[in-house]
Formats: C-alpha cells, sequence, structure tokens
C-alpha cells in the first residue's frame, strides 16, 4: 500500500477512498469514518472536504456521506485501490504476531478477491489472545476499508474439526485460499489428508 499512499498523497486518503468502494451503498457519518477508517477526525475532516471538492462522494444531509456513482473514474479506482493487490501477506502476518502462538493462518475471501468464500481470514494456534485478534482485525478492516469474516480455533479444537469434516474448516480449505503461516504440525499433507 505504501506506493498506493504516495501516489494518492497519504494513507488516510486511500483508506477513506476504499471505505467508500467497498461500501458504496452505504451511508456513512464523520463518526462512521474516524472509527472504520482508524483516523483522527480532524483527518477525516479535511479527506472529505478535498474527496466532496473532487465529486467522489456526495454529501447526505448535514454530516453524512456516500460514493457519487456518477463519479467519472470510479471504476479506475476501484480497480487501482480495491482490485489491485493491497496488502502483502507480511503486512496481515504483522498485525498478529503477539497474540498467542500462531500455527496458521489461511487468507481467503476480500484477501484473494473471492467473493463467495465465508471468511476472510483463517487463525489457529495456542493461548490466543481474542482481544489482540480483534485489535489486529480491527487495524486490517481501517487498511482495507471493509468488515472482515474470520474464524478462530486453537489448534485441537481445529485437528478435531478437520477430521470430522467441519463443513466451515472445509469450506475454507476446499475452495480458493492462501496459506500465509503453517506451523510443521500442521503440514500441508496433513491438511489434504483428511
Amino acid at each position: 500500500m505504501e506506493i498506493l499512499e504516495k501516489i494518492l498523497g497519504n494513507s488516510a486518503r486511500v483508506k477513506i477512498m476504499r471505505l467508500f468502494l467497498l461500501n458504496k451503498n452505504k451511508i456513512f457519518t464523520n463518526k462512521d469514518i474516524v472509527q472504520r477508517s482508524r483516523v483522527s477526525a480532524q483527518v477525516v475532516r479535511r479527506e472529505l472536504k478535498l474527496l466532496l471538492s473532487v465529486g467522489f462522494i456526495k454529501k447526505r444531509g448535514d454530516a453524512n456521506w456516500s460514493f457519487n456513482f456518477s463519479f467519472k473514474y470510479g471504476e479506475e479506482f476501484q480497480d487501482l485501490l480495491v482490485r489491485s493487490d493491497s496488502l502483502n501477506s507480511e503486512t496481515i502476518l504483522n498485525n498478529f504476531k503477539k497474540v498467542g502462538r500462531v500455527k496458521l493462518v489461511v487468507a481467503a475471501g476480500l484477501f484473494i478477491k473471492n467473493e463467495d468464500s465465508r471468511v476472510d481470514l483463517l487463525i489457529v494456534g495456542d493461548k490466543l489472545s481474542k482481544a489482540k485478534i480483534e485489535e489486529g482485525m480491527h487495524r486490517l478492516e481501517a487498511e482495507i476499508g471493509a468488515e472482515l469474516v474470520y474464524a478462530v480455533f486453537d489448534t485441537k479444537e481445529f485437528m478435531y474439526r478437520l477430521n470430522m469434516y467441519d463443513k466451515l474448516v472445509r469450506d475454507i480449505l476446499d475452495y480458493p485460499h492462501e496459506i500465509l503461516l503453517q506451523a510443521k504440525e500442521l503440514s500441508t499433507q496433513a491438511l489434504k489428508k483428511v
């Protein structure tokens, strides 16, 4: 995302534009934008003013905003900000370094541009802090501009579900996905064999 930040001016603008592009039919208040993008209220006001002046968004009432469907370059920005590979695996994994002993991270859904996936991220490990995982997810959501669906399992529960052909686990592993991190005890053979 560093390149996009440089081209478009700053990371706050990229986050806010992605938020609108990934939620084209939604109306946001300033407070919603601050919370979802994790950008200060002052910066949000400045960026909204700029985006309004170029026609990227339109104002709805006093403090409500939505994407402007008649924006001339909407498709181009959609391609650039949403369809491009915006987050690499290192960036994703950095959000979960201190959440416990992570043994498996699988990206699907939004991360691999597959809208049919049930989850966007699967995290498996031991002694995982749900609060720290939530914090990491919120940081990713702010970067991406969309809410993420994720599943978290401890290793024992994951292996049980895998061996029982649990529908959620099978839907993640049987369909397009990308393994970002995998401990030796959760080898690819073990995941495919079941």
